[in-house]
């Protein structure tokens, strides 16, 4: 009798520390840093490598200038463009990939006549099932 008197007086005293307890309130804070400058774009997952030439079709640049892709997307919310990710490592890409800050070589550069896309994606890098 005497331990069910002690098992009762230290479960109601749990509850009370329990409900008086303060709440925690959780911040939860996403950076990714700066956006990589690479001369044809960087690829739309982490860790965010630039892409070789090939790897963008051209509607995701705008004179030049690569739109963005996944957090740094700076392009309209119906933005739909073509990728060929033959050229991305997870496909097995094992090719030269440029670093950030190298700047383009024109002769590199790809344009629509020429470019091979197999896959469309949105600026997130999100599939959308368009192919080319």
């Amino acid at each position: 009798m005497r331990g069910l008197r002690f098992l009762l007086l230290v479960a109601v005293a749990g509850f009370c520390f329990a409900a008086t307890a303060p709440k925690a309130a959780a911040q939860v804070a996403v950076s990714v840093g700066v956006e990589p400058i690479c001369p044809y774009g960087y690829y739309d997952v982490a860790p965010y490598a630039c892409a070789p030439s090939g790897y963008y079709g051209p509607e995701w640049f705008t004179g030049g200038v690569f739109v963005g892709a996944g957090p740094w997307f700076h392009g309209s919310d119906n933005f739909r463009g073509h990728v060929n990710n033959r050229f991305h490592p997870e496909h097995g890409y094992k090719g030269p990939m440029p670093k950030a800050g190298e700047k383009a070589v024109e002769s590199k550069r790809v344009d629509a006549a020429h470019f091979k896309g197999n896959e469309e994606r949105d600026g997130r890098g999100h599939v959308t099932g368009g192919k080319k």
